[in-house]
C-alpha cells in the first residue's frame, strides 16, 4: 500500500490526511491507459483504410485545406501547423516525419503525398519542413473522395470543437498496397506492400465469390511487390503469413555481371532489398575488406543519379569468380535482407493479427458500406431537389397567381402559408418559390426544369435500384475497384523466386548448430577454356560447361553474330590476338567475359569488343585468337598482296604485350591468321575468284621479322580476299563461301551474288601459283568482295550480327552465285 498525503490549504493549520493506494491497481490502470492510447491513436493502422492516427489527420487535413494535384504546393510546415492545431495534439517533428514517410516512392509502393523538395533518402534524412513543399497526390484524392457524402462516421476532435473522419472512405486497398509499420505496447505490425492491380482482382475475386480460399487469391496475389524491386527468395515464409498473418521472407539485390573496366569485370546492383540504402551496403563492404571477411572486392563507387536510378558498382579482382564473389556478398552484407510479416492492425476497435483473406475482407466490407452509405445520401439529396422542382414547376404553370399571391401578403411568413394552401405545396417548396429569381421565370428555365425532372428521375431509379439488389451495389463496388487499378496501378517491380537454386539455398539456408557455412571458392579455377571471337569484333570466353563444346555449338548456332576464330586454352593462361597490321597481342583470358552457361549454344553477345581490350590503330582490325604454347601449331599469316608466312608460337619476346609477327612492305595488310601444321593446307582466294590451297608443309617456320613468301600470284590489280588454314583432321567438312559484288564496295552496303561450295571440290596447286577459278561473275560483277572458307555450315551476319540466310550447296566449282538475301558484312 503507498500512501498519499492531502496538499495543505492556505492559512490552515497542516491537516495530514493519509489517502491509502493500491499499487498493483493504480499501477494496473495507469498502463492500460498507455497501452490504450499507443495501441489505438498511435502505432497500429486501421485495417479499413490502412492508416494510422497521424496519417489518417495528414489527408484529411490536406484535403480540407484544396490541396488537390491540380494545385500549386504549399509549406510542408503549413500543413503540419493545420494538423497539430486542429487534429493532433503531438510534436511537430512526428507530424513532419509522417507526412514525408507519405510522399517517399522508396517507404510506399503508391505515395499518398506529393512532395517538392528534399524529402530524404534511404540513408539521409530529409531537409526540414520549411523547406519543403507538399501538396496531395493523385491517389489520395480516391482515399478521400466522397467524404461530403456521409461514406463514414465523424468523431470529435481532441477539443471538441472540430469533427474529423473516424476513417477514410479509401478506394485503394491502402493498407496491402503501402504496408504499414510501428510499435505498440506488446504488439507490433510490419506489413510488406503489394502490387495494387494485383490486390484489386483480388478482391474482385472475393467479392464475387465469398467462399473462395488462400489458394484462389494468392492466384492473384503470389506475393509482396517491393517499392524498390528487387527479389523475394523462397515464398513458404510468405505463405505462411497469409494463412496465419505471420511469416517471414527473405529479399535479394537485383544485380548483374559487367565489364566496368576495359579488362575487369564487376558487379552492378540496380535495385537494393526494401529499406537498404546504397551507403548502409558499401559501408558493409568496405568493413568486411578491412576485416578480410570479403574477398576479390577492389572498389565500390555509388553511381545512382536522378536520370539512371539506382547504380552501385563492385570492381571484382581478376582471377576471381564474380559469381562467387556476389554469392558472398549476399551472405556477408544486407544484398540480401530479411522481412518479418506481422500483420496487426485495428478490426472493430480490437487489434487482431490478419491473413491475406481477412485483409481483403475487411476491405470489401468497407467499400460496400461506402458505397451503401454514398448511395443513401445521393438518394436523399435527389430525392429532395425533384421535390423542389416538382413544386417549382407548379408555380411556373400559374406563375401569374402566384406572384399575385405573394404581392398581396403582408409578409414572407404569410406569403409561405398562402403558398401552401393555394397551390397544395410543403414548405420547402413555397420557401424555394419565394426565393426564386425573377430570370428563371423564363420559358427556356421551364424547359430546364423538366429536363432536370427527367434526370433527377432516373437517377432516383437507378440508385433505389443498386439500394435494393445486393448483386448490383456489389457490381458498383466492383467497378470502382477495377477503375482506381487502372488510373493508379502500376506493374509489378518485385521478382517472386519459390527459391533461387542451389546457390541461393546454400546462402539463406541457417548453417548447422555449432557449424560455420561452407566456404566459398571465390578464384576461378584454371579449367579448360575455348576464347572466342566474333564477326564483328567481340571477344568472349566459354564457362566450364562449354569449353569442350564443337566450335559449331560454342559460337555459331546462336542468334547473333558469327565465329570468326577460336582458340583451345584454360582460364587462368594467356592468349595472343593477331591484327592486319600485322601484331600480337597478349590477353589474360581471365579479363574477357564468360558466356553463361546455357542449354545449347551460348550467345556472343555477352561479349567485349577488341577496342576495350587493346587500342588498335585507325584502320586495324583484329583477325584470329591464337595460343602462345610452346607446343602449339606454327601460326600462318596471310596478306593482301598474296604473301605467306609461318611464325614459331614460342618465337615471342620474353617482355611486352605486343609485337610484330610479320614484317609486312608498304599497302600491305594481313587478311587472315591462323595455326597450321604440316598436314595442314593454307588457302588463299582472290579478288578475281582465284582460290588456291597448298600444303603448310611448304612454308618453313621463319623468324618474327620475317616478310614470308610468296603464296599465290595475283593478276594486274588484284589482291587476297581471305586467307585460311583448312585443318587435315575436318577438311572433308569444309566449305567455300564466295560473294560477288562491284569493285570498291564495302561488305555489308550492297547485294551482290553468293554461292556456297564443297572444298574438296577444289584440286590443290603449288605454292606461288594462280589458283582454280571459284566463282563465275554475273552481269554488273567484277570482284569477289567477300569470302571465307572454314568447317561448315556457314554463317552470313550483317553489320549488327544479324543472320542473312546462305543458299544450299553448289555442286559447281566454277558456276555463277544467287542473289544474297541481304547485305552481309561477315562471314564465319
Amino acid at each position: 500500500m503507498a500512501r498519499k498525503k492531502a496538499a495543505p490549504v492556505a492559512d490552515e493549520p497542516y491537516d495530514e490526511t493519509i489517502v491509502d493506494i493500491d499499487v498493483a491497481a493504480e499501477m494496473e490502470t495507469s498502463f492500460l491507459e498507455y497501452a490504450y492510447s499507443v495501441i489505438y491513436s498511435r502505432a497500429l493502422p486501421d485495417a479499413r483504410d490502412g492508416l494510422k492516427p497521424v496519417h489518417r489527420r495528414i489527408l484529411y487535413m490536406m484535403a480540407d485545406m484544396g490541396l488537390r494535384p491540380d494545385r500549386a504546393h504549399v509549406k510542408s510546415s503549413r500543413v503540419v501547423g493545420e494538423v497539430m492545431g486542429k487534429l493532433h495534439p503531438h510534436g511537430d517533428g512526428a507530424i513532419y516525419d509522417a507526412l514525408v514517410r507519405l510522399a517517399q516512392d522508396f517507404s510506399m509502393r503508391l505515395p499518398l503525398v506529393d512532395g517538392h523538395g528534399n524529402f530524404g533518402s534511404l540513408d539521409d534524412g530529409p531537409a526540414a519542413a520549411r523547406y519543403t513543399e507538399a501538396r496531395l497526390a493523385a491517389p489520395s484524392m480516391a482515399m478521400t473522395a466522397g467524404l461530403d457524402e456521409d461514406v463514414v462516421d465523424f468523431v470529435p476532435n481532441y477539443d471538441n470543437k472540430l469533427t474529423q473522419p473516424e476513417v477514410l472512405p479509401s478506394a485503394i486497398p491502402n493498407l496491402l498496397v503501402n504496408g504499414a509499420s510501428g510499435i505498440a505496447v506488446g504488439m507490433a505490425t510490419n506489413m510488406p506492400p503489394h502490387n495494387l492491380t494485383e490486390v484489386v482482382a483480388a478482391a474482385q475475386h472475393l467479392l464475387a465469390n465469398p467462399e473462395a480460399t488462400l489458394d484462389d487469391v494468392m492466384r492473384f496475389v503470389p506475393g509482396p511487390d517491393l517499392p524498390s524491386g528487387g527479389k523475394i527468395i523462397g515464398l513458404d515464409g510468405v505463405r505462411d503469413a497469409y494463412r496465419t498473418g505471420r511469416g517471414s521472407f527473405r529479399t535479394r539485390a537485383t544485380a548483374r555481371i559487367e565489364k566496368v573496366t576495359a579488362r575487369r569485370q564487376g558487379i552492378v546492383v540496380t535495385e537494393l532489398p526494401y529499406t537498404v540504402g546504397p551507403e548502409k551496403v558499401i559501408e558493409k563492404i568496405a568493413d568486411g575488406v578491412r576485416n578480410k571477411k570479403i574477398q576479390g572486392v577492389t572498389n565500390v563507387q555509388d553511381l545512382t543519379d536522378r536520370a539512371h536510378g539506382m547504380r552501385v558498382v563492385i570492381e571484382v579482382k581478376t582471377g576471381f569468380d564474380p559469381e562467387a564473389v556476389l554469392e558472398q556478398l549476399y551472405r556477408t552484407t544486407p544484398l540480401e535482407d530479411s522481412f518479418g510479416i506481422n500483420n496487426v492492425a485495428l478490426v472493430d476497435g480490437q487489434p487482431r493479427p490478419l491473413g491475406l483473406l481477412d485483409l481483403l475482407q475487411v476491405w470489401v466490407d468497407h467499400r460496400i458500406d461506402v458505397v451503401r452509405r454514398r448511395s443513401q445520401y445521393r438518394l436523399g439529396k435527389r430525392r429532395d431537389r425533384l421535390h423542389l422542382v416538382e413544386g417549382l414547376l407548379v408555380a411556373i404553370l400559374d406563375i401569374d397567381e402566384v406572384i399575385q399571391v405573394i404581392r398581396s401578403s403582408d409578409d414572407a411568413a404569410t406569403a409561405r402559408e398562402r403558398l401552401q394552401s393555394v397551390f397544395d405545396l410543403s414548405e420547402p417548396q413555397a420557401s424555394y418559390i419565394l426565393d426564386l429569381q425573377l430570370r428563371r421565370l423564363t420559358k427556356f428555365s421551364r424547359m430546364e426544369l423538366e429536363s432536370e425532372k427527367s434526370q433527377l428521375e432516373q437517377e432516383i431509379a437507378e440508385l433505389e435500384a443498386i439500394l435494393a439488389d445486393e448483386a448490383r451495389l456489389h457490381g458498383v463496388v466492383s467497378d470502382e475497384m477495377a477503375e482506381v487499378a487502372a488510373t493508379y496501378g502500376t506493374p509489378r517491380r518485385t521478382v517472386l523466386l519459390d527459391s533461387a537454386g542451389g546457390t541461393a539455398q546454400s546462402a539463406t539456408a541457417a548453417p548447422t548448430r555449432g557449424k560455420k557455412a561452407p566456404a566459398l571458392d571465390l578464384e576461378i579455377k584454371d579449367t579448360p577454356t575455348r576464347v572466342l571471337l566474333s564477326a564483328t569484333g567481340l571477344l568472349a570466353r566459354t564457362s566450364g560447361e562449354n569449353a569442350d563444346a564443337p566450335v559449331e555449338r560454342a559460337g555459331r548456332r546462336h542468334a547473333h553474330d558469327a565465329l570468326r576464330s577460336d582458340v583451345a586454352t584454360t582460364a587462368r593462361s594467356e592468349i595472343g590476338l593477331v591484327t592486319s597490321a600485322g601484331r600480337l597481342y597478349k590477353l589474360s583470358a581471365l579479363e574477357l567475359p564468360a558466356l553463361p552457361s546455357v542449354d545449347g549454344p551460348p550467345s556472343l553477345s555477352g561479349g567485349v569488343p577488341v577496342s576495350e581490350m587493346v587500342s588498335l590503330e585507325a584502320g586495324e582490325q583484329a583477325l584470329a585468337v591464337v595460343s602462345l604454347d610452346e607446343d602449339a601449331a606454327p601460326l600462318a599469316l596471310g596478306t593482301r598482296h598474296g604473301v605467306v608466312k609461318r611464325v614459331l608460337p614460342g618465337d615471342a619476346p620474353r617482355n611486352g604485350d605486343v609485337w610484330d609477327v610479320i614484317g609486312l612492305k608498304d599497302g600491305d595488310a594481313v587478311v587472315g591468321a591462323a595455326p597450321a601444321a604440316d598436314d595442314d593446307e593454307v588457302v588463299f582466294l582472290a579478288s578475281d575468284a582465284s582460290l588456291l590451297h597448298f600444303e603448310a608443309s611448304l612454308v618453313r617456320p621463319q623468324g618474327r621479322a620475317a616478310a614470308g613468301m610468296a603464296g599465290i600470284r595475283l593478276g594486274g590489280g588484284q589482291h587476297v580476299v581471305f586467307f585460311g588454314v583448312a585443318r587435315a583432321a575436318t577438311r572433308d567438312l569444309h566449305t567455300v563461301v564466295t560473294v560477288a559484288g562491284t569493285a570498291g564496295a564495302l561488305p555489308g552496303t550492297g547485294g551482290g551474288s553468293v554461292k556456297v561450295t564443297p572444298y574438296e571440290l577444289y584440286p590443290g596447286k603449288g605454292r606461288g601459283t594462280g589458283g582454280v577459278r571459284a566463282h563465275r561473275f554475273l552481269k554488273g560483277e567484277d570482284e569477289i568482295v567477300l569470302a571465307w572458307v572454314g568447317e561448315g555450315p556457314a554463317r552470313a551476319v550483317g553489320t549488327g550480327g544479324q543472320p542473312v540466310d546462305l543458299p544450299e550447296d553448289n555442286p559447281r566449282r566454277d558456276g555463277s552465285g544467287v542473289p544474297l538475301a541481304g547485305p552481309a558484312a561477315a562471314i564465319g
